[in-house]
């Protein structure tokens, strides 16, 4: 089989279509070059050069290898730049997702330390409920996620580093007929929540605090995993919404969003954690990211 050297040896008496001269540009002595030249020739089965008038000229044959050769030779070249590039976070692909909640209060500020560090990175965030990222991680779509892990069990596979809790309530508007007075949870329920997608096990809780059956689970008013646009439905209607202190903390500064007090709810907190494969080694750029996201906290 054809080497790569041989290839580089290839292009380079092409270029100089002198033997001493090419044998010089690939640092080897001119003995060992010839018979590089002639075991290619042989692997080949096709005379590659000839001579004619003391001048080297590639043979038909020799132009159509020639073009071939240089075309491999540059991708080989551009191959290991890129990996060079890679392994110093110069380029590649950076896939990782964010929870709900994550994405509204922690990914924008590692998002913008990542495009100020790696400018030349691809960096694709998706946004969806752990289970689905758990998912889009064994499938190895995405490099790591940042999310709720109170239902992502602990496996050899997975590296689940804690990074913060996120305490939630129950926001309504300023103006809402609740703001201000002690109310029960089914108060609260008759003007509609609005939330994240919440597991089973969750919404059977709100379903005891209703007094309905276990079998029946409750239905949200609205449930979306956009949190920014829960915000934003309970900013201009009664609408109440399920988030935390830190999601809702710009409009609780402002005074737009407020939090109501509702004395049998139970107190709700959301576990973060940063989520990754144990056996898979983290790009430069990933790392960092991580590092980003742990700094934040």
């Amino acid at each position: 089989m054809t080497n790569f050297h041989q290839l580089e040896h290839l292009l380079a008496l092409d270029e100089e279509r002198h033997f001493a001269k090419a044998a010089q540009k690939v640092h080897l002595s001119q003995p060992a070059f010839s018979r590089s030249i002639q075991s290619l020739e042989k692997q080949t089965g096709l005379l590659l050069f000839e001579r004619k008038g003391g001048e080297i000229r590639p043979t038909p044959a020799g132009q159509f290898l020639i073009q071939r050769a240089r075309a491999l030779v540059l991708e080989a070249k551009a191959l290991k730049r890129d990996l060079g590039l890679y392994q110093q976070g110069e380029v590649g692909e950076l896939v990782f997702g964010v929870g709900p909640f994550p994405a509204a209060t922690l990914a924008g500020h590692a998002i913008e330390k990542i495009r100020l560090e790696f400018p030349r990175v691809s960096v694709r965030v998706e946004i969806d409920n752990p289970a689905n990222l758990l998912t889009l991680l064994l499938k190895e779509e995405i490099d790591f996620f940042v999310a709720d892990t109170g239902e992502v069990n602990a496996a050899p596979y997975l590296n689940i580093q804690p990074l913060m809790r996120q305490y939630g309530h129950l926001y309504a508007r300023s103006q809402h007929p609740l703001v201000g007075q002690c109310h029960r949870f089914e108060t609260a329920w008759q003007y509609g929540i609005a939330s994240v997608k919440l597991p089973d096990m969750l919404k059977a809780g709100l379903g005891q605090l209703l007094g309905q059956n276990n079998r029946n689970l409750p239905q949200l008013a609205l449930e979306c995993d956009d949190v920014n646009l829960l915000h934003q439905i309970a900013l201009s209607t009664n609408t109440i919404v399920a988030s935390t202190e830190l999601a809702a903390k710009p409009w609780l500064d402002k005074g737009s969003l407020m939090k109501l007090d509702i004395i049998d709810f139970p107190p709700l907190f959301s576990n973060i954690a940063i989520v990754h494969l144990s056996s898979r080694s983290q790009s430069p750029a990933a790392t960092y990211a991580i590092k980003q996201f742990r700094e934040f906290v």
